[in-house]
């Protein structure tokens, strides 16, 4: 899936917004994050569910339980979650907690409000939101990550992700994590492209883990 914006113009249009954020930029080179497939938005948001809270080892393992439990190509269906008993996805290694969930979704999915993947393209970022946070299981973070990397939206700034605000303490010299508040005001210099800065604060994090390492290297 391609992007709907060029990360060219996005980027110098950055630099020019923010100079601290813009060396950043320089340093971490072009941006480049695309858009990863994705069959259905419930396909998608039961893997987000099915790997919360796990390793990524542990929750590939479960996912594939899952996947063995529901055969064929449109075995894990909606439809199928929904009639399965408890026990059967328990026995996948999924929590309670998990498997009232994953219900959830399957129900709010056959009912229509988590739309198809046509209609999720054409909505705007706040509409699916409102949509999505309705499923148990699902808050602001998960959604906001399927925004970025699933459907490749450009101005997204996930204010309480913990690398974001890192990024933003480590770029911005502060003493310690920004609150979300904080975060989203100093965000507005940013838009129409807060996903690549959220990306570049990403990048800071790296950076610095970076120069760590090297500065432990030359000592």
């Amino acid at each position: 899936m391609e992007l709907s914006f060029d990360p060219a113009v996005a980027s110098a249009a950055l630099c020019r917004a923010d100079r601290r954020l813009a060396r950043v930029i320089e340093r971490a080179g072009p941006f480049t994050l695309r858009p990863e497939t994705m069959q259905s938005p419930f396909q998608a948001l039961l893997r987000a569910i099915v790997h919360q809270q796990l390793s990524g080892k542990a929750a590939a393992t479960i996912f594939s339980r899952v996947q063995t439990a529901f055969p064929g190509r449109y075995g894990l269906s909606p439809r199928a979650i929904a009639a399965a008993p408890d026990d059967l996805l328990r026995g996948a290694g999924m929590s309670r907690a998990k498997v009232a969930a994953v219900k959830d979704l399957a129900a709010k999915t056959l009912d229509g409000t988590v739309p198809t993947l046509s209609r999720l393209r054409r909505m705007d970022d706040e509409e699916i939101l409102a949509r999505l946070v309705s499923v148990r299981g699902i808050g602001r973070w998960t959604v906001e990550m399927l925004l970025m990397f699933r459907l490749g939206r450009p101005d997204v700034l996930p204010t309480g992700d913990l690398g974001v605000r890192r990024g933003f303490m480590l770029t911005y010299r502060r003493p310690e994590l920004p609150p979300p508040g904080e975060l989203a005001r100093h965000g507005q210099r940013w838009r129409p492209y807060r996903s690549v800065a959220s990306w570049y604060l990403w990048r800071a994090v790296d950076l610095h883990r970076r120069d760590e390492q090297a500065s432990a290297d030359d000592s």
